[in-house]
């Protein structure tokens, strides 16, 4: 089982970027998005939890959001007025059964 982040980039402080996480397999539950900046631990940003709730890291409600495809093989992270300080690697998480599963990592700069 896989999962595979795309998407990320170098984009201007207030642009946006999309994230994609695309799984192997259906029935990745929870899933969703951490990130960790250089010198720095990873750090949750957004997951759909078991329970169908979703977290978000104080520092990017309001700015970023959440989704999936009705398959709920793609997990989405819609990341709008970016800061400099969302500059990290990010990366997809999912549980599979007792499995917990990493993907590769996306890097995203924030910078003019």
């Amino acid at each position: 089982v896989r999962l595979v982040e795309s998407g990320g980039g170098l984009v201007q402080p207030g642009g946006s970027l999309r994230l994609s996480c695309a799984a192997s397999r259906s029935s990745f539950n929870p899933m969703g998005w951490y990130r960790q900046a250089p010198g720095k631990e990873r750090e949750l940003v957004a997951i759909f939890n078991r329970d169908r709730t979703i977290n978000y890291a104080d520092s990017v409600k309001d700015r970023f959001t959440i989704s999936k495809n009705k398959a709920a093989t793609t997990v989405y992270l819609q990341m709008n007025n970016l800061k400099p300080e969302d500059t990290a690697v990010y990366y997809c998480l999912g549980l599979y059964g007792s499995q917990t599963v990493w993907g590769q990592g996306t890097q995203v700069t924030v910078s003019s």
